[in-house]
């Protein structure tokens, strides 16, 4: 990550019905329950002076919204590769349901059928980083929780499926940065 923005700002969009359900929310776009809107509002002071030199966001309505309500729309640019993960035959599914189909089931491990699998996140996740090395200053990411997981372990040059080891709520904002020239996550799941 040699070159990388001195700080990423990640935040997870607030509240859906979907995350309240535990659904896979991958491609499926859901809005921001009202509890999910006010979290979003909530998080205006979080990142207030932040003063962001970019500010980066998913096409998907929930994370447009939570950017938005905390006050950095105006100068968000839309990422296709912030997307969450594709969860292909298991959209819309929970976990538990995908077991009955398939024991032994991991989403980091095996992906989804039809969908993506760490690897190709993964890919998307090194994409948004070697954007990053070319900002001014600190950037605010608004994306999705698998997404952000898989973006937080690539900032540590790990693999993608170490991204499992890195839960996060919603409406949570993570920190990356650098020390001494070495990529480190300096806080994580703040909030959430």
């Amino acid at each position: 990550m040699t070159g990388a923005a001195a700080q990423a700002v990640l935040v997870r969009h607030t509240e859906t019905e979907w995350t309240l359900s535990g659904q896979h929310t991958g491609r499926t776009d859901v809005p921001l329950t009202e509890h999910g809107r006010e979290a979003a509002r909530g998080l205006a002071e979080r990142l207030a002076g932040c003063g962001f030199a970019l500010v980066l966001v998913s096409p998907a309505r929930r994370a447009l919204e939570t950017c938005e309500l905390c006050g950095l729309a105006d100068d968000a640019q839309v990422r296709d590769d912030l997307r969450e993960w594709d969860y292909g035959e298991y959209e819309g599914l929970t976990s538990a349901e995908i077991e009955l189909r398939r024991p032994g089931w991991s989403l980091w491990r095996d992906g989804c059928p039809g969908g993506e699998d760490a690897a190709a996140v993964g890919a998307r996740a090194d994409h948004v980083i070697a954007e990053l090395a070319g900002a001014a200053g600190a950037v605010a990411i608004f994306s999705h929780g698998h997404m952000l997981r898989v973006l937080g372990a690539r900032w540590v040059e790990l693999a993608p499926e170490a991204g499992a080891r890195l839960g996060l709520a919603p409406g949570s904002v993570s920190r990356l940065g650098a020390e001494h020239g070495t990529p480190i996550i300096a806080s994580w799941n703040a909030g959430g």
